[in-house]
């Protein structure tokens, strides 16, 4: 049975328990701001991104890794090993075209390379990751890694709220008109990632009752799941708002530990300054 390698990239969020204990490689996605290009993870972290996003003449741009990085990674993993395989499991396509790199670089290694579209990102990315990298480890074949995968796919969510609109303007989400208007009246909005993998607007209203609100609607939600399997608080710029929804939450699921941190850079890049996000695994 051949030996499953796991590689993803660093839109997934983990902690360094997680990455040393299964073994995962992680490419870095390329960020842009003010004309200078980071490497996300490696020369910029989460925290600097968002200062120098606070004062970047404007909103930065995110891309996924070159090709070579993902062979690179992917040479690295197997290390040799001519029965390995590789689940590449990757940021949805629905933010960025990084699955798409890594499947053409699974081309370029002898092992067989699977790239992996898991239509989530941040924390949510990472339970996906997780899922595979459990069963990998226990010497899982290909299929049963993938169909871990796609369970965990199928089980998690992503809703966040948005203070500030220019970013959703600059991603396209929103016209600049619409955006200007909603930036003088106070406009929130509250969203979520559908099934696969884009940004959908689900209310919009003036002032932070609709936010109230709407994280209420969510919590509802997460209560209505029979089995609660994983949480994560992502934020930009509230950290004590984000912290005191995690201690809610744990109020309700006393035994998950809810990893509560601040958004990976092609999260925040889509969400601006002020953004919550619930990211979770149900069933």
């Amino acid at each position: 049975m051949s030996k499953v390698k796991i590689v993803t990239d660093s839109g997934a969020k983990f902690t360094e328990k997680e990455k040393e204990e299964f073994d995962i490689q992680v490419v870095p996605l390329s960020v842009e701001i003010d004309g200078t290009i980071y490497e996300d993870g490696v020369t910029i972290s989460p925290e600097e991104f968002l200062d120098k996003m606070a004062v970047s003449a404007e909103v930065p741009h995110t891309s996924q890794p070159p090709i070579g990085a993902f062979q690179e990674a992917y040479e690295k993993a197997l290390a040799g090993d001519e029965d390995a395989e590789i689940l590449s499991l990757h940021i949805s396509s629905g933010l960025s075209g990084t699955v798409n790199a890594a499947h053409q670089a699974g081309a370029l290694v002898k092992n067989k390379v699977v790239a992996f579209d898991t239509y989530s990102a941040d924390r949510s990315e990472a339970f996906v990751v997780l899922a595979a990298a459990r069963v990998a480890k226990n010497g899982g074949s290909m299929e049963e890694v993938l169909a871990a995968a796609e369970k965990a796919r199928e089980d998690t969510y992503i809703y966040l709220s948005f203070r500030n609109l220019d970013n959703m303007v600059a991603g396209g989400r929103l016209s600049k008109t619409q955006g200007l208007i909603g930036n003088l009246l106070n406009i929130k909005v509250g969203a979520f990632v559908d099934p696969k993998g884009k940004v959908e607007v689900a209310t919009k209203g003036r002032g932070l009752k609709t936010l109230n609100k709407f994280n209420e609607d969510v919590i509802d939600k997460m209560k209505s799941f029979k089995t609660m399997k994983g949480i994560g608080i992502t934020y930009t710029g509230i950290k004590e708002e984000a912290e005191a929804m995690a201690a809610r939450l744990n109020e309700i699921w006393p035994d998950i530990d809810i990893l509560v941190s601040v958004a990976t850079p092609m999260i925040a890049t889509h969400t601006g300054m002020g953004a919550l996000a619930f990211l979770f695994e149900a069933e």
